[in-house]
């Protein structure tokens, strides 16, 4: 069972390792202190992007959520392609191929990839209620399903690799300037090597929709029920489904499943049908 420590327990390991990191860059055996910029999330912000996400879920439970077809989710990459700006590729493709939320997207760091066993590792999602970009927060997932390791194609992890080179050039030329803290996504304007916010993501995804010429409303948060839809099409069970999403319970997701297989079921039954009557007299 997880173990979750008082109020002021964690205030005292929090300044005891504020000071020893202090200590540590003033003999000189850090650059920098770590803890800098870190502080402990109160009770009462507990509303992180996962749960804005699951909000515009319950929003859209009236109707169907909005999601691309197989054949607008392969236009809007190939768009993503042909007039995608630095990062985009990345951006949509793993969002397209995980189903991961975008918090969890910007939140991620090399040491979530797995380049030998092509999986990425989900362990945290990005808070910053503001967009203050230096004030952002790496929190726990809320749940512990939520929690998860993906296995991915490999052509996804080649997108990773050609990433990493060009990030670490431009680390390279940077030099102390970039605020390394081996995040994926960064910055490279007035905040070198920063997370990305989430909102830079979805102004990313306006632009290319209006190239693409798909439906206006669609956001990058649509491409994590694209990616419920593609699986259940592809014959994917609910609880897979459900895993690898990182959901114990969820009313969209079932949605989105519950569609495609009824329309596969159909498909099924109008097959069968076709196919009997071609051998009744």
């Amino acid at each position: 069972m997880e173990r979750v420590l008082a109020g002021s327990t964690l205030e005292t390991i929090h300044e005891t390792g504020k000071l020893l990191f202090g200590k540590a860059v003033n003999k000189k055996l850090l650059n920098d202190n770590p803890t800098t910029n870190a502080y402990i999330i109160k009770d009462n912000v507990k509303i992180i992007n996962e749960e804005e996400e699951d909000k515009k879920d319950k929003k859209e439970i009236m109707g169907l959520p909005k999601f691309l077809e197989l054949e607008e989710l392969a236009h809007f990459l190939d768009i993503v392609r042909e007039k995608g700006l630095y990062m985009d590729d990345l951006f949509f493709n793993t969002l397209s191929y995980t189903g991961m939320r975008v918090g969890e997207l910007v939140a991620l760091k090399w040491r979530d990839i797995d380049f030998e066993k092509h999986t990425i590792s989900i362990n945290k999602t990005y808070y910053n209620p503001k967009n203050n970009t230096t004030k952002y927060v790496l929190v726990q997932p809320k749940t512990i399903k939520s929690k998860r390791e993906i296995t991915v194609d490999p052509e996804l992890i080649e997108l990773f690799k050609s990433h990493k080179q060009n990030q670490d050039k431009i680390i390279s030329h940077l030099g102390e300037s970039y605020f390394n803290r081996d995040f994926i996504f960064t910055n490279l304007n007035r905040h070198p090597g920063y997370p990305v916010l989430i909102k830079f993501v979805e102004i990313r995804m306006a632009r290319l929709i209006k190239f693409s010429g798909l439906n206006s409303e669609l956001t990058p948060h649509s491409l994590r029920h694209t990616h419920t839809s593609l699986l259940a099409q592809a014959g994917v069970e609910e609880d897979e489904i459900m895993d690898r999403l990182g959901h114990q319970d969820d009313e969209t997701t079932k949605k989105v499943y519950l569609h495609v297989t009824n329309h596969r079921r159909k498909n099924a039954s109008t097959k069968f049908s076709n196919l009997l009557r071609g051998f009744r007299k």
